[in-house]
């Protein structure tokens, strides 16, 4: 499929970016935007977004070992080293073992604790990221976005 790109055309009102048009374009642009929000909303509560997202994934679980928050948050195993060992250092999870070669990663009190601030701050910034979407379009999203990942 090939797109034709005509920047003769009227530009997108919203935007007024000649590009803005192209899903792909628009995609990355507004996930760079949401993201920059989500890292300016979680400077308070002194966590990046992928400690955040594994605080999140962590909830209520004692199975989780490092190799599957790697995989359900798409992160490689060198990245899930330091990204793990800044949560224990600050103490906000811990190493529970599993059995001889394996250990989960949970929560501890503080981590739970700062997991109520975070979680508050997540839904605060979900929910303005969904009264930004025209209404008609909300229960779309989510699903359209997903089909994007396959």
């Amino acid at each position: 499929m090939e797109i034709a790109l005509s920047f003769a055309a009227p530009l997108v009102e919203a935007t007024h970016h000649p590009l803005a048009a192209l899903p792909g374009f628009a995609l990355r642009r507004a996930a760079q935007a949401m993201m920059a929000e989500l890292a300016q909303a979680l400077a308070p509560v002194d966590l990046k977004i992928s400690e955040a997202s594994v605080l999140l994934l962590l909830d209520g679980r004692e199975d989780m070992t490092s190799s599957r928050i790697g995989e359900l948050l798409d992160i490689q195993r060198a990245n899930m080293v330091p990204l793990l060992g800044r949560l224990e250092a600050a103490g906000l999870i811990a190493r529970v073992p599993i059995d001889r070669r394996s250990a989960a990663i949970v929560l501890s009190e503080e981590g739970a604790a700062r997991l109520v601030k975070t979680r508050a701050v997540i839904e605060r910034f979900e929910q303005d990221l969904l009264d930004r979407i025209p209404a008609r379009h909300r229960d779309h999203l989510v699903p359209a976005l997903n089909a994007l990942i396959g």
